[in-house]
C-alpha cells in the first residue's frame, strides 16, 4: 500500500544522507518534497499541512545542532511524524474487571466489520480469551449467517436473534455472562452512506451494552473519504480505535495516514489480507520503519515465532552446525517460510533490502519449481546430494520439470551452504569456550553475515543479513533462528 509513499520518502533521504550541514534552500526543497509525496499518497491536505509545518520547527533545530549530522536529523523527524501519524503507540488493551469486555464493531457497510469482527475473536482467542460473537446486524441480508460460517471456522460461538437489533445486542451480552464469556464482540450495521437511522441506532447499542472498546472498520482503499466517516462516527460514539482493512491492497495509504491526526485514535488492529489469520495489532513505528526502507525486524522475529516450534529449530540448528543439514531439511524450513505469508511482505520486513526486492511480487509459486527439484530425488540423493550425477540429473530435471541449469544451480547454493554452515559449527566451541570473543561482525556467536545468494531461477540478489541486537543472535535455540539462516543464505527466483 505505501510503495509509491516509501519511494518518494527514500529518494528525499537518500539526498540528505552525507550532508555537513542544511542551507535554508535545502529545507525548503525537502518540505517541499516531502508536501508533494503526502499529496500523492492521498492524505488529507489539513494533515499534510500540520505535518510539514511541524517537520519545519523540528528542521530548522536540527540545522544548529553541532552533535549529529543534520540530515540524520531531519531523517530522524520524519520517521517520528509518520510514527505519529499512524497513532504514536501500539494500542494496549485492558480487560474488564468484571466480565465480559465488550467491543462494539462500526463503520460503514462493505469496509469489513463481519470479517473482522470474525478476525478480532481469533485474535483475542490465541491471547487465551473465550469470545463471543454477536450478530446485530440484521439490516444486511445473510449477515448473521456470514458471521456463523465464520464462527464455526474459529470455533467460536455466535449469538443472534431476528428482531430489533439493539435488544439482539443486550440480549447477547446477558448471554455472554451466562456462558461465562470473557470477551464479546458486537457487529453492528453499516449502510452505504453515513445517514442518521443508521447512527441511532449504533447510539442505542452503545448505550444499552456500554463497550469498554468501540472499534472503527475503515476501508484502507477508501482515501480521504475515510476522513469525513471517522469524524461522524467519532462525534457520535467516541472511536477508541481504528481497524484498517484492506491494508494490503494498492492504495495510496492516505486513509492511514490521515484518519489518527483528525479524530485523535490510534489504528488499532490491521486487516492484511483475506484469510482470517491475516490480522494482527498495529505498530506505528514498525510501519513508519518500513515506509522509510528501515525494514521491521520485531514483526518478521514475531511471525517466525508462531511458524517454527522452539524444539524443531534446535534440532534444525544442531543439525546446521553439525554439517548434518540435508535438503529434506531445507525442503522442511522451505515450506514453514511460505507459511509466514508472502514472500515479498517477509522480504519488505528485511532492513537493507533493496527497493527492487521489497516492491517485487514474489508469490509461493516461486517456489514452486525448487521444491519439485527436491521432491524428484530419491531419500538417499536429498540425504547425499553429492551422489547426484549426470544421468540423476537428467531424470531429476524431467520429474521436475525444470532443466539441468536449474538442478545444478540448486545443488552447488545447497552444498555452498552446507559448507558455510560446517564452518560455523567448528567456530561455535570455540566462542563456547572463550565465551567473550566475537566474529568480524563484532557479535558473539550466530550465523556470518551475508552468504551465497539462494538457489532461485531468476538470479535474484543474496539478501544480508539484519543487523540485531546480540541478545537475538543465539548460534541454537531462537525460532526466529531457522527463518534468518534461511533468508541469508537462499534467495528464491522466479
Amino acid at each position: 500500500m505505501f510503495d509509491s509513499l516509501s519511494s518518494r520518502l527514500e529518494g528525499i533521504v537518500s539526498k540528505l544522507r552525507g550532508k555537513g550541514r542544511l542551507t535554508d534552500d535545502d529545507v525548503d526543497e525537502v518540505l517541499k518534497e516531502i508536501r508533494t509525496a503526502l499529496l500523492e499518497a492521498d492524505v488529507n491536505v489539513g494533515v499534510v499541512r500540520n505535518v510539514v509545518a511541524r517537520i519545519r520547527e523540528q528542521a530548522v533545530g536540527a540545522r544548529l545542532s553541532q552533535a549529529l549530522d543534520p540530515g540524520q536529523q531531519v531523517v530522524k523527524i520524519v520517521n517520528a511524524e509518520l510514527t505519529a501519524m499512524l497513532g504514536g503507540e501500539t494500542l494496549k488493551l485492558t480487560y474488564a474487571s468484571r466480565p465480559p469486555t465488550v467491543v462494539l464493531m462500526a463503520g460503514l457497510q462493505g469496509s469489513g466489520k463481519t470479517t473482522n469482527s470474525a478476525k478480532l475473536a481469533r485474535w483475542f482467542k490465541a491471547q487465551g480469551r473465550q469470545p463471543l460473537l454477536v450478530g446485530a446486524d440484521l439490516q444486511r441480508p445473510a449477515a448473521v449467517e456470514q458471521l456463523r460460517t465464520l464462527g464455526r471456522q474459529i470455533d467460536v460461538p455466535v449469538f443472534s436473534e431476528p428482531g430489533d437489533p439493539v435488544a439482539t445486542a443486550k440480549r447477547g451480552l446477558d448471554e455472554a455472562r451466562r456462558l461465562g464469556r470473557d470477551v464479546l464482540i458486537i457487529d453492528t450495521a453499516g449502510r452505504l452512506a453515513i445517514d442518521t437511522e443508521m447512527m441511532e441506532q449504533v447510539r442505542q447499542i452503545s448505550k444499552v451494552t456500554e463497550p469498554h472498546y468501540t472499534f472503527l472498520v475503515i476501508d484502507a482503499m477508501t482515501g480521504q473519504d475515510a476522513v469525513g466517516v471517522a469524524e461522524a462516527f467519532h462525534a457520535t460514539l467516541a472511536i477508541d480505535g481504528v481497524i484498517m482493512s484492506k491494508l494490503d491492497g494498492d492504495a495510496r495509504g492516505g486513509a492511514a495516514l490521515s484518519v489518527k491526526e483528525v479524530i485523535g485514535r490510534p489504528i488499532a488492529f490491521a486487516s492484511t489480507g483475506e484469510k482470517l489469520s491475516e490480522f494482527e495489532q498495529f505498530h506505528p513505528d514498525r510501519m513508519a520503519g518500513r515506509i522509510l526502507g528501515m525494514g521491521d525486524v520485531l514483526s518478521l522475529i514475531e511471525q517466525a515465532e508462531k511458524v517454527f516450534e522452539k524444539d524443531q529449530a534446535e534440532k534444525a540448528a544442531e543439525k546446521m552446525l553439525e554439517g548434518e543439514f540435508t535438503l529434506d531439511d531445507f525442503l522442511e524450513q522451505m515450506q514453514s517460510l511460505k507459511k509466514m505469508g508472502p514472500l515479498s511482505n517477509v522480504l519488505g520486513m528485511m532492513p537493507g533490502m533493496p527497493k527492487e526486492m521489497r516492491n517485487a511480487q514474489i508469490g509461493d509459486d516461486a517456489l514452486t519449481p525448487i521444491e519439485a527439484i527436491i521432491y524428484s530425488m530419491t531419500p538417499l540423493e536429498r540425504r547425499k546430494p553429492e551422489i547426484i550425477n549426470g544421468s540423476r540429473r537428467n531424470r531429476i530435471a524431467n520429474g521436475s520439470g525444470t532443466t539441468v541449469a536449474d538442478v545444478n544451480r540448486l545443488i552447488k547454493q545447497f552444498q555452498e551452504m552446507q559448507k558455510m554452515m560446517k564452518r560455523m559449527g567448528a567456530m561455535a566451541p570455540r566462542l563456547g569456550k572463550k565465551g567473550k570473543q566475537k566474529g568480524k561482525g563484532g557479535r558473539v556467536g550466530g550465523p556470518p553475515r551475508g552468504g551465497p545468494g539462494l538457489p532461485g531461477f531468476g538470479g535474484l540478489p543474496p539478501v544480508s543479513q539484519p543487523t540485531l541486537p546480540d541478545s537475538l543472535h543465539c548460534s541454537r535455540s531462537p525460532p526466529d533462528f531457522r527463518v534468518k539462516q534461511f533468508i541469508n543464505v537462499t534467495n528464491s527466483g522466479r
